[in-house]
């Protein structure tokens, strides 16, 4: 199963309707905190589609919250959204680094808190979206002038680990095959520091031995494919066990965000192909996130309209409630 960006990319109209959805400012005068949504998950998950999906359905955009993503360059390497699969949705902290500085938590606290800022200031949504746990944690938890400002919650997609460790498997040779070797072996520098920069990223130090047998006059071609097949193999158990560390630091958040944070269980979606997997990521996953971040952020307005008759020609809050509440009880709070 490959994840697609496609379905959300065709989204014309907001999904859900509630008064003031398309100006959130007269919403964000009468409250006490601005609002801000978190996506969190393990890698491969899905954390960036649904990240996309809500931003096509409410006045939202996307603060990139994964160390590698935020660097310049890799973008096969660290997985990041293409233009397309962006959708038209604005990305923050996506791609701006220079490879070779290190981008700390404390780097990141700071500018996503400018990037929030500025989204809020504009009456928009931030959706925090990314697998860096470790960032999240710096930010909403230990920031306390963020914590004053911003009421959070936490959206987390979770697959069933063996389930996901299949799909990241096949996912790093469908990397291969999109160019990761070329990639990484523009990059390559005999010389290069591997605990700094861009270079930490799972793809790049694993490459090093092949890199260098292919500058060897002793190394034959029959010993560089040993070398390369062993750098994939290696690429796929360290992003196994990067899934696994990202798994338990979730379920450290959970224990301190449990009033707030939403777990989606997105395993049958892994399980299915072309639109039934889509069917099932819509009832699974973006349907109900739908449902929460729409109460989050609504509240009274959105149970009002719950219990208002549909428009057959809009589709409201209430048509959405009446199609999405089996899907809802999947999402566990």
């Amino acid at each position: 199963m490959r994840l697609s960006f496609s379905a959300s990319c065709k989204q014309k109209q907001l999904l859900v309707n509630f008064p003031g959805l398309n100006d959130m400012d007269p919403f964000i005068t009468r409250r006490r905190k601005d609002k801000v949504v978190v996506v969190a998950g393990a890698t491969g998950t899905g954390k960036s589609r649904l990240s996309i999906d809500l931003a096509t359905r409410f006045p939202a955009e996307v603060v990139n919250s994964d160390k590698m993503q935020v660097y310049k360059g890799l973008d096969i390497v660290t997985n990041k959204v293409t233009e397309e699969e962006c959708c038209g949705v604005p990305h923050h902290l996506l791609g701006i680094v220079d490879p070779n500085v290190d981008f700390t938590a404390a780097d990141f606290r700071h500018h996503a808190s400018l990037a929030v800022e500025s989204i809020v200031r504009r009456g928009r949504l931030p959706i925090i979206a990314g697998g860096s746990n470790s960032y999240i944690k710096t930010l909403v938890k230990d920031d306390i002038d963020f914590q004053s400002k911003y009421e959070c919650c936490f959206l987390w997609v979770d697959v069933s680990l063996p389930i996901l460790q299949s799909f990241v498997s096949d996912r790093v040779d469908r990397m291969v095959e999109a160019g990761l070797v070329d990639e990484v072996r523009k990059l390559f520098n005999p010389k290069a520091d591997y605990t700094s920069g861009i270079r930490r990223a799972i793809g790049v130090p694993e490459m090093d031995p092949f890199l260098r047998a292919e500058l060897s006059s002793t190394a034959n071609e029959e010993t560089r494919a040993m070398i390369l097949e062993a750098a994939i193999h290696e690429i796929k158990a360290n992003t196994c066990k990067l899934a696994r560390y990202q798994l338990q630091n979730i379920l450290s958040l959970q224990n301190q965000f449990q009033c707030s944070m939403y777990r989606l269980d997105a395993t049958e979606v892994f399980l299915k192909h072309g639109n039934q997997a889509d069917e099932a990521w819509e009832n699974l996953v973006a349907g109900p996130s739908t449902m929460i971040i729409g109460e989050f952020l609504y509240e009274d307005d959105f149970m009002a309209m719950a219990a208002t008759p549909a428009s057959p020609s809009v589709i409201t809050a209430a048509s959405v409630l009446g199609t999405a509440t089996p899907a809802v009880a999947a999402a566990t709070h």
